[in-house]
């Protein structure tokens, strides 16, 4: 036996000790800066995974932690063999389409590769137009359609040529490009905030499309202030009332590339949810009215063009929702996500005949969070049944039986079913990890971790697991749920202060929130006790308490944030007087609103890209607030009529090229606030845009006036 003496036992020792020092050092010095530097501590998150015809393999772009670009990734459907394919050296991958069992079509840059898996060989195979998104290769596997500057081409894989089928698209207003709304005028692509592109027929001789014509739209302002000179970039940008996109369903024809247009009644205030085809050619439309009052379901049999309503639903309460459809494999049923009952469910429905009544498929206990997802004989949709603040994958034999749960890993995750139905790949979440892609058999149940993502520097560190809690509503007899982050060995008897946010509805969640939960945690560790609350308008709590959020933004939910004020004063862990609010969007209307009708409620408050007045929101935004020809009432809810009131620290965040939530807006609140007497503070961003704290430089910038914001005026009390 070999004796280790005294001075080696020391020098041991002293290792141990500093590598303990070392370790706390790491764990007591995270920083703004590490939060955003180059390679992102969380590593690139794997895309969406796309499965093999045969379901044997399924493919995703990816790289290793701290590789920069996306390689294209090949696993067996078990997860057990996982193998980048691409060229280490080709471009990024931006999409991904398998062309037959062996061979996959990937875009990059402006080049379609071809990737063969039985040969290994990863080549360039063609290729495509400037801007080439929305890939969908044709049902014989020869051709591959996409989508470039609002047109759609058809690549032929034998000529490699590239051939134009639509002339539609007409460039954008605005010459800049950033901003939700900086759009073309008219493209065959997704509304400003949802909508299909395009669908090949299973014959491969028509292609259904969706056409956005904004044309009709108001012209608006959004001056770029970094140009050579200040220029106006003009966007089309609507508001309540106003017209919307015109959105339009055409059928295609491959042979000679003429459009049929689909007789939809009022494309201006009517979106396309989606349109699918069924096995047998006949193609299903899903409208809903931009206001969400009503719903239908059409259908276009083949070689038609006649509509025939098969489903129409009606509820002048609805607002902001989730709809969703789909055929049932046999062609003989459709398959819809609906409101109809207190939760969210999937029905099903027979088109071939008009007294057909939908009948339920899934638990009424618990919402259905996600459109249907047919694969083999099993319908696959993402449900809330564990409880309000989880996310899992449940499957359902369409023949019958039970739904089952497959995902069992606490936190969000989205299902990718293999076309067999035999096996799963879903990305998962939680509070401390964020999305990695998993596999699991649906027979089995065996689930294997298929990625590995954040960089090591990320795993060396400790990561605060949220608390998950209840509480009484002042108001009424609702039961009001919140998420809670405290710091690390809390210390018996002191007080901690308090930070609601980011505050929104449907945040009491266990997932990963990308910045916002790198943000929150860096908070916790700077001894702030964090709290998100699930207020009116969230789901998971039935039908009446998410939609007692219509015509009701920064009104009912600001009493759920005092019921949770009220919660949190009641612990002995929490500091009365120091208790902060902040959020974006939405959020950032709940925070300034909070200030303005509550005073005192909260002693400070930051609100970013904060909607302030009604009157600018958008077309869409009806789902909350209808139109002012119809509700006067609540466009004359501006937070300036409430500017007296301030008497909390607060301030304002918001990007200059910000369409969501015109910057015009805060400016004419900062001046009544000014003309009132009333000191505030101010962070702008010249070229930030309604997505500021996903944008680099802004990100970093903004948060870190925030955070700095709330530890001037919220700081260790000096008790």
């Amino acid at each position: 036996m070999k004796h280790i003496s005294f001075w080696q036992m020391g020098l041991i020792k002293g290792l141990l000790m500093a590598i303990t020092l070392t370790v706390n050092a790491q764990e007591n010095d995270l920083t703004l800066d590490d939060l955003f530097a180059t390679p992102k501590l969380t590593g690139t998150t794997p895309s969406q995974p796309v499965w093999a015809p045969n379901s044997k393999y399924f493919a995703f772009s990816w790289n290793e932690p701290g590789n920069p670009g996306r390689g294209l990734w090949v696993s067996t459907r078990d997860g057990k063999e996982v193998r980048r394919i691409s060229n280490a050296t080709s471009p990024s991958v931006r999409d991904i389409v398998w062309a037959n069992a062996n061979t996959i079509i990937s875009l990059r840059g402006n080049n379609l590769w071809q990737t063969r898996l039985s040969q290994g060989k990863d080549l360039e195979l063609m290729t495509v137009e400037t801007g080439a998104n929305n890939l969908s290769i044709s049902p014989k596997g020869n051709h591959m359609a996409y989508i470039s500057k609002g047109d759609l081409w058809l690549a032929d894989f034998t000529s490699k040529q590239n051939r134009q089928l639509t002339k539609i698209g007409i460039a954008s207003l605005s010459n800049l490009g950033k901003g939700r709304y900086s759009r073309p005028e008219r493209e065959i692509g997704p509304g400003i905030w949802s909508g299909p592109t395009y669908k090949w027929s299973p014959d491969g001789k028509t292609i259904s499309i969706h056409v956005v014509d904004r044309r009709e739209m108001r012209k608006v302002p959004f001056p770029d202030y970094l140009a050579t000179e200040t220029n106006p970039n003009e966007v089309r940008r609507s508001y309540p009332g106003d017209p919307n996109e015109i959105r339009r369903v055409g059928l295609l024809d491959i042979e000679n590339s003429n459009v049929v247009y689909l007789d939809l009644p009022d494309p201006s205030a009517n979106q396309i949810i989606d349109f699918n085809w069924s096995p047998k050619n006949a193609l299903l439309v899903d409208v809903a009215s931009d206001n969400a009052v009503e719903r239908k379901l059409y259908v276009v049999l083949p070689g038609e063009t006649q509509l025939r309503e098969i489903w129409r639903g009606v509820r002048e309460s609805r607002m902001y929702t989730s709809f969703g459809s789909q055929w049932h494999p046999d062609g003989q049923q459709v398959i819809f996500l609906s409101d109809m009952g207190d939760r969210y469910g999937l029905y099903a429905i027979d088109p071939s005949t008009s007294e057909s009544s939908p009948k339920l498929l899934t638990d009424p206990s618990y919402d259905v969070l996600s459109a249907p997802s047919i694969a083999g004989d099993a319908l696959f949709y993402a449900g809330n049944g564990v409880n309000p603040y989880e996310q899992h994958v449940y499957r359902l034999n369409m023949s019958e039986g039970e739904p089952e749960q497959l995902t069992h890993l606490a936190g969000r995750n989205l299902g990718y079913p293999s076309p067999d139905g035999q096996n799963l790949v879903f990305m998962h979440s939680n509070d401390t990890s964020p999305p990695e892609l998993y596999a699991v058999s649906s027979k089995s149940g065996d689930t294997r971790r298929v990625t590995h993502s954040p960089l090591p520097a990320f795993n060396k560190r400790t990561w605060v697991d949220a608390e998950y809690v209840s509480f009484p509503s002042l108001v009424d007899d609702y039961r009001l749920h919140a998420r809670i982050l405290k710091p690390t060995n809390m210390q018996p008897g002191k007080k901690y202060p308090v930070l609601f946010g980011p505050v929104y509805s449907n945040t009491a969640r266990n997932r990963w929130a990308g910045n916002y939960s790198l943000v929150q945690q860096l908070l916790v560790k700077k001894g702030y006790v964090i709290v998100q609350v699930d207020s009116r308008g969230s789901n998971g709590y039935g039908r009446a308490f998410r939609e007692e959020f219509l015509l009701g933004f920064a009104d009912q939910d600001i009493e759920d944030y005092a019921s949770a004020v009220a919660y949190l004063e009641s612990l002995d862990y929490v500091d009365p007087d120091r208790i902060g609010i902040w959020g974006s969007s939405y959020g950032g209307t709940l925070s300034v609103y909070s200030l303005l009708k509550k005073p005192g409620l909260f002693q400070v408050g930051v609100a970013a890209a904060a909607a302030v007045d009604p009157v600018f929101f958008g077309t869409d935004d009806v789902a909350i607030v209808r139109t002012p020809q119809t509700h006067p009432e609540v466009f004359e809810r501006k937070a300036l009529k409430y500017a007296a009131n301030l008497q909390d620290k607060l301030l304002f965040i918001h990007g200059m090229q910000d369409h969501v939530v015109p910057f015009k807006t805060v400016a004419v609140l900062a001046e009544e606030l000014i003309k009132q007497g009333k000191n505030f503070d101010f962070a702008f961003a010249p070229g930030a845009t309604h997505g500021w704290s996903r944008e680099k430089h802004y990100d970093r910038y903004l948060f870190g006036k925030l955070i700095e914001y709330f530890d001037r005026h919220l700081a260790e009390s000096s008790e």
